[in-house]
Order: structure tokens, then sequence, then C-alpha cells
């Protein structure tokens, strides 16, 4: 009874504290799947993301205009490229990326839209206290939607409003704060080098920037 009693006023005690808005984990991996409303693209990734020199390695699987793509891409922002790399056939793609790096984070502007447990607050282990934020996205002419644990600023689900596919719904899962093996966010030596020019003939599918916002 007591544990209940001390969960109880534990939880009361973060429910009265007002969130705010925060960063993820700057080193952080896990995985994530992404559909969008009009059912035009549907994505299941992995995903390595070092905020600290902007890189991202991501490993994707899915379906767009119903036809099915992989792609292992290593995305530089600093170096503004992106390497499409094919470690089976030891074959590496360079092309020139536009933008600049969004972090994991929740805009200083964004509205808190709630705080909820995700699942029971009836018992240690069962819940998860999440914070819901909502924004405009000038630039893109849409809304975003973003949902965080109130520790760690870990990334639940994100919602972003867009003119192609209208609303894209991100679920992260399986998340792991820090990485595993660095070594992924470097291009493999079969990658061409950082001053070739080499680039490709087809658009990278790259979903980040469907949903990062822009200041």
């Amino acid at each position: 009874m007591k544990i209940f009693i001390a969960l109880a006023c534990l939880l009361a005690g973060c429910l009265a504290k007002k969130p705010h808005p925060c960063a993820s984990p700057p080193l952080m991996s896990g995985e994530l799947s992404v559909y969008t409303q009009n059912e035009r693209l549907e994505l299941y990734s992995k995903f390595v993301y070092d905020a600290l020199r902007q890189r991202m390695r991501l490993l994707e699987i899915g379906t767009l205009d119903n036809k099915t793509f992989t792609y292992d891409l290593l995305l530089l922002y600093k170096e503004h490229v992106v390497y499409e790399i094919n470690d089976r056939d030891r074959t590496c793609i360079k092309a020139p990326m536009k933008g600049d790096f969004e972090p994991l984070a929740i805009p200083e502007d964004a509205s808190l839209l709630g705080q909820v447990v995700v699942g029971s607050s009836s018992a240690p282990g069962q819940g998860l206290l999440v914070n819901t934020w909502t924004g405009d996205l000038p630039k893109q002419g849409g809304k975003y939607m973003m949902t965080v644990t109130e520790f760690g600023c870990i990334p639940v689900t994100t919602s972003v409003q867009t003119k192609p596919y209208g609303w894209i719904v991100l679920n992260y899962f399986n998340n792991v704060i820090g990485i595993s093996d660095p070594a992924q966010l470097n291009p493999p030596s079969f990658c061409p080098d950082a001053n070739s020019t080499t680039k490709s003939d087809k658009e990278p599918v790259a979903f980040f920037d469907f949903f990062h916002r822009k200041n």
C-alpha cells in the first residue's frame, strides 16, 4: 500500500511541474516506422543519430507509391553530402545534400498540448509519462505535433503536415542512448572521398526532412 501511495505522490509531483521544451540526447540509436495519411509512403528504418557532429545513418526498407525500396544512407550535414551505401556489393554513391542539420528537439516556441501517462499509473513499470507539443511550420505551410518522454526527452511519436503526403506519422521505438558502433557514421573505405563530385541519378529517400522544423 505504501508503494502505491509513494508512486501516486511522485506522479502527482511530476504532473504538477510544467514541462518545458527540450532536446533529445545528442547520441542515440533506435528504430522507427513512418506512415502517411494518403498511404503513399510506408517505411521502417533503423537509425543512428549524432547531433554533436551532425551525422545520421538510416537503414530503410519501405514502399513508395506501391514500389518497394531499400536504402542505406549516411547523411553528413556539415559536409552537405549523403552517401548511398551497398555493403554487399561494396558500392557507394555520393550526392550533394541540401538543408541544415535539425536536431531532435522541441522548438522553443512550441505549445504544450498536454501531459499524459501512456499505459497505466497503477504500478511501477506500467506507464510512461510523456509530453505532447504542437506548433506551426511556416515554410511548409502546415503544423507539427511531437510527443517525447518527460524524463530524457526521448522521441515517441512525431506527426507533420505536408503537401505531398498529408499527415506523416513517425513512431520511435527501441531507442538507446549512445552509439554502440561509431564507425557506422563514417563512410566505408570503398566510398568516394570527400573531394569527389559523383552523384546519383535518382533522389535518395530521406524522411527526416519531412518533419524537422525549420527556424
